[in-house]
């Protein structure tokens, strides 16, 4: 730490030593003619001068010639200093106080090297921003992960494949809201501060807004304002964006991360099972040109269409246990006998942990695991009256839950309900357990027609489709313990 204090220091110096000659070193206005990628795309059209702006990345003297690259974006240059072009003073000057890190501007002609690169021979020069801490010599030989988690930025820096990670999941983000519109959807945007949050089994975060004297909370899901507007008519209606959820940390989830919800109306969860194929079979021709994928040393392919299993029937193949036939009492035993622990809820609740624990990670192939117990979606509808199966699909591909979809429960009656036996549960200390929302259930008296609705991490799809072990891979800034 010592070390850096010094260099940080020497580095205020030289800001001072360039402020001294009469020049700024943050200025205002920026003198740039083209970007690097521009020049190298049309570099023997170039003829005139061109201005470029990067951040100096390494220096190489040679006598009176001093070679650098800069980058700016995904490309970079390689920049020439001749002493006896821009003079001794102009030269020195350069040596003296700029240096790996900088951000500046060079005006100068193209040309190329002996070995052929090409090259900007500089006749002026200007700082646009001084570093004031050196860059890490070897990024990449960094140890500490979570370092590169702390200081994206450095991260960004030095790691194109990680910059390379996001520009692609910039593009699913763009896919995925292309294909909703194709398929006449609005997009539309709802409350993230609520006065009641529900529409997933979630703990919230909770704040207060002094204005209106009332607790808020930051939202779960958008799902029960997204379906409000079926009530008002809209028949397509998607958002995606930001959710909250005061839960643990690892691999696939994080406090804050991004959700794409749409709700249809007059479909079912068989509907939306062909709809999640003709997206993901959009999605892949678009960004792939294949169906096969590499994901953590496994191929996986989403070759359509995808298998349909019952929850009941995979559950029973991979612990043996009968759902149906199983009490409460025992199916905790079990959960505890393969490690699940903190077992709070009801029957179903306690099922999921074991689901998520034992059978989840397990399937790597994309699949639809079709009719969740009726009590373990609240919001959902049950397959018919007397069922206790719910209209549900979950996609499981790569270990990890893709999409959540069931045909949306619209009888208020029902409704209110199932909101009462969360309740129940959460007065146990079931702290996950959807709250009762009486503005909700008053909406669904005036008539909501049937839909289906469907929640998909995005998060997740993109550690999907860009290979990455972890959530914090493709989160720019993901949440982190201080310090």
């Amino acid at each position: 730490m010592a070390r850096i204090d010094e260099i940080r220091k020497s580095r205020i110096k030289k800001l001072k030593a360039i402020e001294s000659a009469g020049f700024s070193a943050y200025p205002v206005f920026v003198k740039k003619t083209h970007s690097i990628s521009e020049v190298l795309k049309n570099f023997s059209k170039i003829k005139k001068d061109v201005v470029l702006a990067g951040r100096i990345m390494s220096f190489r003297e040679h006598g009176g010639l001093l070679f650098f690259h800069i980058e700016e974006g995904n490309s970079s240059i390689q920049v020439m200093l001749r002493k006896n072009k821009i003079g001794p003073k102009g030269f020195k000057f350069f040596l003296d106080n700029f240096e790996t890190g900088d951000i500046a501007e060079f005006k100068g002609c193209l040309m190329k090297t002996k070995k052929g690169e090409k090259t900007l021979e500089v006749s002026d020069y200007r700082m646009l921003a001084k570093s004031l801490l050196p860059l890490p010599e070897k990024w990449h030989g960094l140890k500490d992960v979570e370092e590169r988690f702390r200081k994206r930025y450095l991260d960004l820096i030095f790691n194109k494949k990680v910059k390379e990670k996001f520009v692609l999941r910039s593009r699913i983000v763009e896919e995925v809201r292309g294909f909703m519109q194709e398929q006449g959807f609005l997009e539309v945007q709802t409350p993230i501060l609520q006065p009641v949050y529900g529409g997933a089994t979630a703990e919230p975060f909770k704040t207060h807004l002094n204005a209106l004297h009332m607790d808020m909370y930051l939202r779960i899901s958008p799902e029960l304002y997204l379906k409000r507007l079926l009530v008002g008519g809209f028949e397509k209606v998607y958002e995606i964006g930001p959710c909250f959820r005061n839960e643990g940390v690892d691999r696939s989830h994080n406090p804050d991360f991004t959700m794409l919800e749409f709700y249809w109306a007059y479909a079912d969860y068989k509907d939306l099972m062909n709809f999640a194929e003709k997206m993901f079979a959009s999605l892949f021709k678009k960004l792939f040109k294949s169906s096969k994928i590499d994901c953590q040393g496994e191929k996986i392919d989403f070759k359509v269409p995808w298998p349909r299993i019952e929850y009941n029937q995979i559950f029973k193949k991979y612990t043996n246990i009968k759902l149906e036939d199983i009490s409460e009492k025992a199916l905790l035993s079990e959960a505890k006998k393969v490690g699940v622990k903190e077992l709070k809820g009801a029957k179903p609740d306690i099922a999921d942990e074991i689901f998520k624990k034992v059978i989840r990670p397990k399937i790597k192939q994309p699949v639809f695991i079709i009719h969740y117990p009726a009590k373990a979606f609240p919001l959902a509808k049950p397959l018919d009256k007397n069922s206790q199966k719910s209209a549900s699909f979950q996609l499981i591909a790569g270990g990890m839950e893709i999409v959540k979809a069931f045909s949306e429960l619209n009888n208020p009656v029902l409704q209110e309900q199932r909101f009462k036996e969360q309740e129940k549960i959460f007065k146990k200390g079931f702290k996950e357990a959807q709250r009762m929302d009486k503005d909700f259930i008053e909406s669904l008296e005036y008539g909501m027609p049937p839909a289906a609705g469907w929640g998909m991490g995005i998060d997740r799809l993109a550690m999907l489709l860009t290979d990455s072990r972890s959530a914090r891979e493709i989160i720019l800034f993901p949440a982190m313990r201080s310090k």
